[in-house]
C-alpha cells in the first residue's frame, strides 16, 4: 500500500481505499461476490497475482476476512464491519462517476462478460414467474452468447449452452444493451432502432422490461445517492 506519511484521516483512508482496483474489488464484495472466481468475472482485466495481492492487503487492513468455502474447497471472502462501512463511499463514488464521469461508451470499455455479470445481479426476481425461465443473449460484436437461467430466487449466468429450453432470445448490439442497462437509452428506443431484437415466446417479451433491472445509478439513482451523502 502507498504510504503518504501523514496523520490526516483522509490520508490514512486513501492508503487503503484508493489503491488501484481496490474500489472495484469492494464493489464486487458489496454486490455478493465472495469466491475468487466470482471476483475474477467482475474484474476481467486484473491479473490473478494482482487480485491476490489486493485481497491480502485488504485482509491485513481488517477490511475483509477469509472463511473456508461452504463447499469445502478453497476460501470465500467477506467484508468485515469496517468493510461494510465503505458501502456509502463506494456508492457515492459510483454516483459521482455516473453524473460527472461522462456518458460516452468507448469501444475499449465495452465488455460483454462484465455486462452480463451486471445484468444477472440486477434481475428483478419479484417480476419473474415461479417456473424456470431461460433467456439467451446473443451479442452481435464480438459474437458471443450467454444464458440466464432464472428460477427464483436463483439467477445463474451460463457461458455455454446447457441444453435448457430457451423461452426468449435477445439479439443485441453490445453498446446499445450497455447503454440501456446504464439507463442512458430507453429500452423502447433501442428496440425501435433495431439495436435490440427479441425472438421467442410472445408472452415473454413484455415481461422482459419488468425483470430486466437497470444500473443502481440509473433513473435518478445517482442523484439520490449524492443527496444522501450530502445530507450526512
Amino acid at each position: 500500500m502507498p504510504d503518504y506519511g501523514q496523520f490526516c484521516p483522509v490520508s490514512r483512508g486513501a492508503e487503503i481505499f484508493a489503491e488501484r482496483w481496490t474500489p472495484l474489488i469492494l464493489r464486487e464484495l458489496l454486490n455478493g461476490s465472495h469466491r475468487f472466481s466470482e471476483l475474477q468475472i467482475g474484474l476481467p482485466r486484473i491479473s490473478r497475482n494482482l487480485l491476490t495481492q489486493r485481497l491480502t492487503s485488504l485482509l491485513s487492513a481488517g477490511v475483509i476476512e477469509r472463511r473456508p468455502a461452504e463447499s469445502g474447497h478453497g476460501f470465500s471472502y467477506h467484508l468485515t464491519s469496517a468493510g461494510q462501512e465503505l458501502r456509502p463511499v463506494v456508492e457515492a463514488l459510483g454516483a459521482w462517476g455516473y453524473r460527472w464521469g461522462g456518458a460516452d461508451l468507448p469501444t475499449r470499455e465495452l465488455d460483454p462478460v462484465l455486462l452480463m455479470w451486471f445484468i444477472r445481479r440486477r434481475v428483478q426476481v419479484e417480476a419473474l414467474p415461479r417456473a424456470q425461465t431461460v433467456v439467451r443473449f446473443d451479442i452481435r460484436r464480438p459474437r458471443r452468447s450467454f444464458w440466464l437461467r432464472m428460477e427464483p430466487p436463483a439467477i445463474d449466468l451460463c457461458f455455454t449452452d446447457e441444453g435448457f429450453e430457451v423461452e426468449l432470445a435477445v439479439d443485441a448490439d453490445l453498446a446499445a444493451l450497455t447503454a440501456v442497462w446504464l439507463g442512458r437509452v430507453r429500452l423502447a428506443d433501442a428496440i425501435a432502432a433495431g439495436s435490440i431484437r427479441f425472438d421467442g415466446d410472445e408472452n415473454a417479451r413484455p415481461r422482459f422490461g419488468r425483470w430486466f433491472g437497470l444500473s443502481p445509478f440509473a433513473n435518478g439513482g445517482a442523484e439520490r445517492v449524492l443527496t444522501r451523502a450530502g445530507a450526512r
